[in-house]
């Protein structure tokens, strides 16, 4: 494999290019939205920056990854010499779709198509092309830089070559695979967050406020972060999303979302990304101001 394309310029698709770029691949990062797509190698380059600044990589080598990406908004020419695409698009199910669709007439007919969807079923996205065997999951964790774990979902026709060939690449790209079967959450999401819906329903409840639940995780549990404000980090719409994947795909109450969750997504408290979720965030970046107000 030599040429990638990412699909989607966001938080995870910017991270994924960012990364096969510093492993000399030549990554073409396609999105529709041109602002987008600008934002993206932006952050590319600020997330770079930083690796300099600490002394992890050079300058020769900052500037060796941004030469191997190349930025397009026409999907068709961001896919014509493609290896591996690598979907990484919204949370949608409709979305994935219909981009898998259009993926699997434009790509080479030997290209794989993976997606880094967070729990959406890879049999599924398979089913709506011609090569099922050559579809697979790479749920790549963020941020994609620095987090090692790569989830490999293998969908129900996926081929035991395809699987073993991105269980290999995901170790070229110094990520440590672990191999999974498709069912809704896979492993990941499946047990992250129906704690952190009850986080959040231990909040509705009102068992103990935002900073204590997140300080009981962190000093009893020595989670890294608090499960509120990792829901903030992920994005309190993903979080929803997925959990209603699981729901729907379990058909069990114990994956349905808490009502506290629903309404402050409804209400455009999103985390970090809209600056204000179980916490508040200074505009533009992920840091943390102060717990937030909120309403039952």
């Amino acid at each position: 494999m030599k040429n990638i394309t990412v699909i989607g310029s966001g938080t995870m698709g910017n991270g994924i290019a960012h990364v096969f770029a510093m492993h000399n691949y030549q990554v073409t990062l396609v999105d529709i939205n041109q602002t987008a797509l600008d934002k993206g190698m932006v952050t590319i380059a600020r997330n770079l920056d930083r690796m300099v600044a600490k002394g992890s990589i050079s300058e020769a080598e900052k500037a060796a990854a941004l030469a191997h990406i190349k930025a397009q908004t026409d999907m068709a020419e961001g896919v014509k010499n493609a290896d591996l695409v690598v979907e990484a698009a919204t949370e949608n199910i409709e979305l994935k779709l219909n981009i898998f669709r259009q993926l699997d007439a434009l790509a080479p007919a030997e290209a794989i198509l993976a997606s880094n969807t967070s729990s959406i079923s890879i049999t599924q996205i398979a089913a709506v092309t011609k090569r099922a065997d050559k579809i697979i999951g790479m749920h790549f964790m963020n941020p994609v830089p620095v987090m090692k774990l790569i989830e490999v979902i293998r969908g129900y026709n996926t081929s035991d070559e395809v699987t073993q060939t991105i269980m290999d690449l995901s170790a070229v790209l110094g990520k440590i695979p672990v191999e999974v079967n498709d069912y809704p959450g896979f492993v990941a999401n499946r047990i992250l967050m129906p704690m952190i819906n009850e986080a959040i329903c231990t909040l509705f409840e009102g068992v103990a406020g935002v900073s204590e639940i997140d300080t009981v995780m962190k000093l009893g549990m020595a989670h890294p972060m608090g499960p509120l404000q990792l829901a903030d980090f992920i994005g309190l719409d993903v979080c929803l999303a997925i959990l209603r994947v699981l729901h729907d795909g379990f058909g069990n109450p114990k994956y349905a979302p808490c009502p506290l969750l629903v309404n402050m997504v409804t209400a455009g408290h999103l985390g970090a990304k809209s600056g204000k979720g179980f916490y508040e965030y200074t505009p533009g970046s992920k840091e943390l101001v102060v717990a937030a107000g909120f309403r039952k």
